[in-house]
């Protein structure tokens, strides 16, 4: 585990309920180990759903493992989500995934 990671993880235990920690984290291991971010963008969304952008990285590496069922189901519940909360450029960057 790099120093990173061990870092965002502390912060991530720190204040579990904060999502932002959790998506550094799974933006870290995105580098590293695609398998861990899956797992912790799915953490995030299973206690956080209106969390907007962690459907986008989600999305992507889903595509990437070529899950690309899952990933156009991730998109399309992100394109719902950004809707109700009426942020545009998420919305935008959702659609264009899809």
């Amino acid at each position: 585990m790099t120093h990173r990671i061990e870092q965002l993880y502390q912060f991530a235990l720190e204040d579990p309920s904060d999502p932002f920690n959790w998506y550094a984290l799974a933006l870290e291991y995105m580098k590293t180990d695609t398998g861990k971010s899956i797992e912790i963008f799915n953490r995030i969304l299973s206690e956080h759903k209106e969390y907007v952008p962690t459907y986008y990285h989600l999305g992507k590496l889903y595509q990437g493992e070529g899950k690309n069922d899952e990933a156009l189901q991730t998109f399309e519940l992100g394109v719902q989500v950004a809707g109700r909360q009426k942020d545009f450029k998420a919305l935008r960057e959702l659609t264009a995934a899809i």
